[in-house]
């Protein structure tokens, strides 16, 4: 079984995306709750839309790991261009929110080729109301960004939430 937090990247050493650190805490996450998060990702190549995201979403059950269905935009998803979802959420022309902007991390497409780190910062997790399949437990997540068929990036992320 798997507990606390873990990532690794799960492209092949061609991606251009690479994530070069990532750490979370507290562990496990709780929510509602404040989340310290640092990352450093580095990419070579310009990520312009559309951005296909893939999200495999699984739960532990006992030894089995079972897949998550996608209800209402959350689980296992295939988002077709996650471009068209950032402008729905932060409309074009109005700044990037923070820690996002003090730290010239774009929060838009096209994504330029670079180097973008994010010291730990802190996020208020809200108390919003979980589907009931997302309860407390220990999660592993495997996201695969990609443009026209070319995979871009690839993360897999472990990690134990509790309510």
């Amino acid at each position: 079984q798997v507990g606390g937090f873990a990532w690794e990247n799960c492209g092949d050493r061609r991606d251009p995306v690479v994530l070069q650190s990532l750490s979370v805490a507290p562990d496990p996450i709780s929510i509602p709750g404040s989340l310290r998060v640092s990352a450093a990702v580095s990419s070579g190549k310009s990520m312009a839309s559309p951005l296909k995201v893939v999200l495999v979403v699984e739960k532990a059950l006992g030894d089995l790991w079972i897949q998550l269905p996608c209800i209402d935009q959350l689980g296992s998803c295939t988002y077709n261009d996650i471009c068209t979802i950032l402008d729905n959420l932060i409309p074009p022309g109005t700044t990037c929110p923070e820690p996002l902007l003090t730290y010239g991390i774009p929060c838009h497409c096209p994504f330029k080729a670079g180097s973008y780190s994010l010291p730990a910062s802190d996020f208020i997790l809200p108390d919003v109301e979980l589907p009931a399949w997302m309860t407390n437990g220990n999660y592993r997540v495997r996201a695969a960004v990609s443009n026209d068929g070319e995979e871009l990036a690839c993360v897999k992320l472990a990690f134990s939430l509790q309510s």
